[in-house]
């Protein structure tokens, strides 16, 4: 088991700022998490992608929570589900469209309300097979306009859930359960947010809220928050609120009486009552206890993982340096702790090597020797990960027989021994994702 060695790892950070976009997009670049493929298309490095398995870990640990069931559907659907439903034309011109090499109308599914209709119509006939929640995590496609890095992309990652009852009283039931399982997941990873009244837009249905998170610049995209800073409150209205005016900063908030604050604001998820909108259109029922036929109730819930990647690195990092937060549950930073030995003498490279072992390798970055980087690349390629701690095994360890372990609270002093274990309980232990078995 070789671990990670930047000597193996395909990492293309830089300090070098690239072209145009967006500051947090700029940063995630420099950091070598993602990579531009034009506008509207980004790739993902090895790098980012631990940090995507371990955002996908705790989100769908929500859901499994509350009952959830993954399943796949395709991306790629014919018109006929579609224009059912009467959305075939109803994205405002941001749906893919094509024919098939047989003259067939096909698009690339933005969402899948109708593809879960597919699903389930005709396997779910009787109210005991309901309440039924299933969800996926899978790409989606809006030829929207790009802009924002990954908040408005072409091409994105977004959790999908839709859940399936016999009366409204279900309904309401797991969509309660679905917003607060999405709060658990948002806190887990560190962010801050506020869940406000929205529209339902093309989805349709009549309640729908998002979760909105606060942040310095939205790069380009128009919603203006204005949140309670009281802790455990998520307070907040947007300007698409009818009642927007009505609040401003320092204001006291109406449901805790703190203090309200106000920044621009990125949505990361969503959450609909679409009631009978889509099993009506579709016909899509279930036999009832006394005997009937009704069209069931529908809920949708979508978080989008690409989209909550970067809204993290922008509300924790600096202009400079990503800093993902480290919670209670731990951090979704791409690696729990960096080992940089400082020299390249056989004593400090063992002990570094030792290190490496009794943190885990599989998810503790080592800067060994035959990386190629100085000592001073070494300190700020680390910064530029954000990885939570670094351990340094240098002159303070060939003077004293010590380690320094640097976090953002402080630079701890300890025995070689004692590394793996402050590791533990500051980053969370071994690589979620990995223990877990997602991949997304």
């Amino acid at each position: 088991m070789s671990g990670v060695r930047r000597s193996d790892l395909f990492l293309p950070a830089t300090r070098e700022t690239p072209g145009a976009g967006s500051e947090a997009a700029k940063l995630l670049v420099r950091a070598g998490l993602i990579r531009g493929f034009g506008s509207g298309l980004w790739a993902v490095t090895p790098a980012g992608q631990r940090v995507r398995a371990k955002l996908t870990d705790r989100v769908v640990a929500a859901m499994d929570s509350i009952g959830g069931q993954r399943v796949r559907l395709p991306g790629l659907q014919y018109a006929d589900r579609w224009r059912e439903s009467g959305r075939w034309g109803g994205f405002e011109g941001e749906m893919f469209t094509l024919e098939n090499r047989d003259g067939q109308a096909m698009c690339l599914a933005p969402s899948h309300e109708e593809g879960v209709v597919n699903l389930l119509d005709g396997p779910v006939r009787s109210h005991h097979d309901l309440p039924l929640l299933v969800y996926q995590v899978e790409s989606k496609f809006r030829d929207d306009h790009a802009r924002n890095g990954l908040v408005r992309t072409k091409e994105f990652t977004m959790k999908d859930a839709y859940s399936v009852h016999a009366d409204e009283a279900g309904l309401r039931e797991t969509y309660r359960e679905v917003r607060a399982a999405y709060e658990r997941a948002l806190d887990d990873v560190g962010l801050e947010y506020a869940i406000v009244e929205a529209d339902a837009g093309v989805m349709g249905g009549a309640t729908s809220e998002e979760f909105v998170a606060p942040v310095a610049d939205a790069g380009g995209d128009s919603d203006r928050l204005v949140y309670c800073t009281g802790a455990g409150c998520r307070f907040g209205v947007t300007d698409e609120h009818d009642g927007f005016d009505e609040y401003d900063a320092d204001d006291a908030c109406p449901e805790c009486g703190g203090s309200l604050a106000a920044s621009d604001g990125i949505e990361v998820g969503h959450v609909f009552q679409l009631g009978t909108r889509y099993s009506q259109a579709m016909d899509f029922t279930v036999d009832t206890a006394d005997g009937d036929e009704r069209s069931v109730e529908m809920g949708s819930y979508g978080l989008g993982v690409d989209r909550l990647l970067q809204t993290l690195g922008q509300q924790h990092g600096s202009p400079d340096n990503l800093a993902w937060p480290v919670t209670d549950w731990g951090s979704v930073a791409p690696y729990r702790a960096a080992i940089v030995p400082v020299g390249d003498d056989s004593e400090v490279l063992g002990v570094a090597e030792r290190i490496h072992d009794d943190c885990g390798r599989e998810d503790v970055l080592l800067y060994d020797e035959d990386a190629g980087l100085s000592v001073g690349e070494r300190f700020a390629e680390s910064g530029l990960l954000g990885i939570p701690a670094k351990v340094v095994v240098g002159n303070t360890y060939r003077e004293d027989g010590v380690v320094d372990v640097e976090t953002a609270s402080g630079t701890e002093k300890l025995a070689v021994d004692e590394v793996a274990a402050f590791v533990e309980r500051f980053a969370g232990s071994g690589s979620r994702a990995a223990d877990s078995g997602v991949s997304d």
